[in-house]
């Protein structure tokens, strides 16, 4: 929760791939709130009162993955509202001629994504969504210390230079401060 907090207010991109992360670390403890309270809440280094916010957190959202049905395998409605948010900016600044580094940064991606999708990514699902799955994938990989192969760790990093670029847009965006036409 904290955490969350701090990433939507510093960096969207970070903010979703840890929101998909406590949805796998909830799949991963059963949505069982005792068995998060123990592995999660109880060790973090926060008062009480902080702890319970925290745990009442989680329990808000075991309950928001049982109503949506994505206990299994999906992500929450509030994570895919970011992934909508985030496409309807990226749309805006690909129309615009004062954006002409997202653009390159962009077109320079392209070709990653389309090879993503060749390989079976969701062809319905938001090209950004493609993007976030590859990031995804790679953290999960060098999470369980698995080799990431040197032409996608290249791959990831021109998806991640995009994703940077549009999370820090998204602030400016939400400040006022983004002039798009």
């Amino acid at each position: 929760m904290y955490i969350s907090q701090e990433l939507k207010q510093k960096n969207i991109a970070e903010y979703l791939l840890y929101m998909w992360q406590v949805e796998d670390l909830i799949r991963a403890n059963g949505g069982d709130i005792d068995r998060i309270r123990k592995t999660v809440v109880d060790p973090y280094p926060v008062s009480d009162e902080q702890k319970r916010a925290l745990e009442q957190w989680y329990s808000d959202l075991i309950q928001m993955m049982r109503d949506e049905g994505v206990m299994d395998k999906g992500h929450l409605q509030i994570n895919k509202n970011v992934i909508i948010w985030l496409t309807d900016l990226h749309l805006r600044l690909l129309r615009s001629p004062k954006f002409p580094y997202y653009s390159a940064a962009y077109y320079k991606a392209l070709p990653f994504i389309v090879e993503l999708r060749a390989k079976g990514a969701d062809k319905g699902e938001p090209e950004l969504e493609t993007c976030f799955e590859a990031m995804y994938g790679v953290l999960l990989l060098r999470l369980q210390k698995k080799e990431v192969s040197e032409a996608t760790q290249g791959a990831i990093k021109v998806i991640s230079d995009l994703l940077a670029m549009l999370a820090g847009y998204y602030i400016k965006d939400k400040k006022g401060e983004l002039e798009l036409e």
